[in-house]
Formats: C-alpha cells, sequence, structure tokens
C-alpha cells in the first residue's frame, strides 16, 4: 500500500502542479505503519483519521457514492432486472 501511495502521490503532484497537504482515511489500519507515518510527517503531508464505518464524516467522496448507488439501484428496479443485476 505504501509503495503505491508514493506512485501515486507523485503522478497526482506532477500533473496538478499542486502538493498533498492532508490525508484523511477512516482509521482502518491501511495508512498506519511507522514508515507511511514518517514519510507522512517529512512531506508535510497532515494525516486525519475519522472513526471508523462512519461515512458521514467522509464529506463529499461519501455523499457522491451513495447518490450514485442510488442512482443505480433506481435505474436497474425499473428496468425490471433481477437483484443479481
Amino acid at each position: 500500500m505504501f509503495s503505491v501511495f508514493k506512485r501515486w502521490k507523485q503522478v497526482v503532484e506532477t500533473q496538478i502542479g499542486l502538493k498533498i497537504k492532508c490525508l484523511k482515511s477512516d482509521n482502518g489500519g491501511e495508512y498506519d505503519s511507522s514508515q507511511f507515518k514518517e514519510f507522512c510527517s517529512e512531506n508535510g503531508i497532515r494525516m486525519i483519521k475519522t472513526v471508523l464505518g462512519t461515512p458521514e464524516q467522509k464529506g463529499v467522496v461519501e455523499r457522491m457514492n451513495k447518490t450514485l448507488n442510488e442512482r443505480a439501484r433506481c435505474m436497474r428496479i425499473q428496468s425490471g432486472l433481477p437483484k443479481v443485476f
């Protein structure tokens, strides 16, 4: 996970031209290693952890995911497809 984040950070910062300032996670443990924390500290990335299992704290992304899922569910129901879809 750490190596993937480092590559992603490099791509994002190169393409956008801005530095990553904050990383918000759900405290699930993916970003808990001392190596990851040290990397964030060295690069000035503030780590914010929300309570695990509370999508309300994740803001725009979770609300958009919920909206998209609800729309997809409505389209499936209206089309008459079975629940497996």
